[in-house]
């Protein structure tokens, strides 16, 4: 029997489902969501998402400051190289990735942030305005955060 996972689903339109998974694949056009609520099962289009959140629990830590950037962050880790994503709605992640290439429809990331909420992202690349991958990520992240 498949792990079911616990995943929050982003779309590229804003909405927000929370719930599990034991069907995910990165290959994979569609995957199941079991809704956290009771929901009727949901059939996820990878197409329209923005990111899945492979997250540690649905409630996240509210008091928690949320670390922006890098901060000073070695260049690369056992995680893989610096990336910076920066989505087309505004949202910066800042992480490390071993699997981006600019022709894949995505790629996993664990972020820069050890005790974030977040155990790694599935980022849909169609849902990016930028990602850079090594030293231009820290640029990119630079940029994104003086914009805000």
């Amino acid at each position: 029997m498949a792990e079911s996972l616990r995943v929050v689903v982003r779309y590229a339109d804003g909405r927000t489902l929370k719930g599990t998974t034991q069907d995910f694949r990165p290959a994979s056009p569609r995957f199941h969501l079991i809704p956290a609520d009771g929901a009727p099962v949901v059939d996820v289009r990878v197409a329209e998402l923005k990111a899945v959140f492979f997250v540690r629990n649905f409630a996240g830590s509210s008091e928690r400051t949320k670390l922006r950037g890098f901060l000073a962050a070695p260049p690369e880790t056992s995680q893989g190289k610096k990336v910076a994503v920066l989505f087309r709605d505004g949202e910066l992640l800042c992480g490390y990735t071993l699997t981006f290439s600019p022709d894949r429809a995505g790629f996993f990331m664990f972020t820069a942030d050890a005790a974030s909420n977040n155990l790694r992202i599935y980022v849909v690349t169609a849902a990016a305005a930028e990602v850079k991958a090594g030293p231009a990520a820290e640029d990119l992240a630079q940029r994104a955060l003086k914009k805000r």
